[in-house]
This record gives C-alpha cells, sequence and structure tokens, in this order.
C-alpha cells in the first residue's frame, strides 16, 4: 500500500527539464503560473500549467509588503519547498531575492540552496552587470532564466514600475543581453513590462523561449501572477490583467452569507 503522497511521487515521470524549456519548440504555446505554497502548486500541477514559478512577487501578494524588496532567501527557501511537495510534472523555477546574488560566489551558494529546496532553475534579474552571476551558473551546472525589461527588485531605484523598449538604443541593448544570456545557458528569458514591439524582437532573435508579463503578444510565452488571475488581490491588479476570477469577492459574499444566516458554525 502506498503511503499518503507517495502515489505523486510514483507518478512524477514527464516532467518538464530545464533542457526541454531551452529546446522548446518554436510556435508551441508556454504557460507559466507564479505559486507560494502547497494547494495552489498543486492544483496548477495537475491542471497542466508548464512551468510554476515561485517568485519574489510573494512579498506582496503573499506577506503584504510593498514591493518585493524585502523578500529573503529565507522565504524563497520555505515556499520553494512547499511548491515542490504539490508538483509531479510541471518545472519550477526559483526567483534568486535582492541582495542573495551580488557576488558570483553569493548567487551560486544560493542557487543551490533553492534547488536544494526543490527547484528546477534560478532567476536572477539583471542584465549585462551581471554577467560574472551568468557565468558562475554555467560554470556550476545550475539551469538558470534570465530576467529582462522593468525589474521589480530595482523598483526603489527607479522610482516605479516604468515600461521599457521604448527606444531603438534601449531595444538593442536589451537584445544583445538576451543574446549573451543565451551564451551564457540561460533556459528561457523573462521580459516583463517590455513593450510589444522590443519582446518581439528580442525573441525573434534567440533560439531559447522568451516568457512575457505585461510585453505583448510576440513572446514564446507568458507567465502571470496567479493571485492577479484568482482576484485575491484586487486592490494591486495590474493594468494587463483584463479580468480575474473574483475570488476575493467571493469571499466576501461569502462572509456576508454567513453573518447574514446567524449561524454559529461554519460548514
Amino acid at each position: 500500500m502506498l503511503v499518503a503522497g507517495a502515489e505523486r511521487d510514483v507518478m512524477s515521470t514527464g516532467r518538464l527539464t530545464p533542457e526541454q524549456l531551452r529546446d522548446w519548440p518554436k510556435g508551441k504555446s508556454l504557460l507559466a503560473l507564479t505559486a507560494y505554497d502547497y494547494p495552489l502548486a498543486r492544483v496548477l500541477d495537475e491542471a497542466g500549467v508548464d512551468l510554476i514559478h515561485v517568485g519574489d512577487s510573494l512579498g506582496m501578494v503573499v506577506l503584504g509588503m510593498a514591493d518585493t524588496t524585502g523578500v529573503t532567501m529565507a522565504d524563497m527557501v520555505r515556499a520553494t519547498e512547499a511548491v515542490a511537495r504539490g508538483r509531479t510534472r510541471a518545472m519550477i523555477s526559483a526567483d534568486l531575492p535582492i541582495g542573495s546574488y551580488e557576488s558570483a560566489e553569493a548567487c551560486v551558494e544560493n542557487s543551490k540552496l533553492l534547488l536544494r529546496a526543490g527547484a528546477d532553475a534560478v532567476k536572477p534579474e539583471g542584465g549585462k552587470e551581471s554577467q560574472p552571476q551568468w557565468k558562475a551558473l554555467q560554470q556550476a551546472k545550475i539551469p538558470w532564466i534570465g530576467h529582462l525589461g522593468m525589474l521589480p527588485q530595482k523598483v526603489l531605484e527607479e522610482g516605479g514600475y516604468k515600461r521599457k523598449g521604448k527606444t531603438v538604443e534601449e531595444v538593442q541593448r536589451m537584445k544583445a543581453d538576451a543574446q549573451a544570456m543565451e551564451r551564457a545557458g540561460a533556459c528561457a528569458i523573462v521580459l516583463e513590462l517590455v513593450t510589444a514591439e522590443a519582446a518581439a524582437e528580442v525573441t525573434a532573435a534567440l533560439q531559447i523561449p522568451t516568457i512575457g508579463i505585461g510585453a505583448g503578444k510576440g513572446t514564446t510565452g507568458q507567465i502571470r501572477v496567479s493571485y492577479d488571475l484568482l482576484g485575491l488581490t484586487p486592490w494591486n491588479r495590474p493594468g494587463f490583467v483584463k479580468e480575474d476570477l473574483g475570488f476575493a469577492r467571493q469571499i466576501t459574499e461569502m462572509v456576508k452569507g454567513i453573518r447574514r444566516g446567524g449561524r454559529g458554525e461554519l460548514g
């Protein structure tokens, strides 16, 4: 007889790997969604999502922070462990939080912590200024995903979330950074808050897939914060999320219904 949870381990064949992500077929859709805990990770995995990303967005949507800059390695390790318990087939990527990869050595050390927690790949932010970190990850044979465009970890430096790729020079710089990432072994690149034209141009210049968020339809695939799609954070819904499932509203109506019914017990 299988003990609780063992059946999911037995059924873990067919998992998407970083190598398969890097060789993702042109024209095939790719869907990535975020998760920070076991229940949501399991639901997304069983629903068929390709990539579950443990984002430092947990600082905002789970921990109630103003931005991602307060997220720690301990936060990311605990969330990654929880998500890993909930998946069987999806690939897991995890953000390296701010301050965890300022040197190449720290990047490798903290990436190994996330891999031990259950991640298949890690994601640092930034362009050519992070090349020593990319090369260190490549040398250590640690799968990684790049991140260009708007960088949430630099939101305080930039004074807000600003769309990138508005000038020819910016697009060319982004394309050069993306191609350097590809040479350094990145298995995919996230393009966040990039103009649709820039995202399409960067995507066309690469063999590895791009994953867009607020970057138009010209990327290989899309990633979204699941809480935005569920409607659990209506006070902070990005403009590129046109509609959600309204869970916050449904919870509010449930609570009001219980109050109206005067029930002493829930259920």
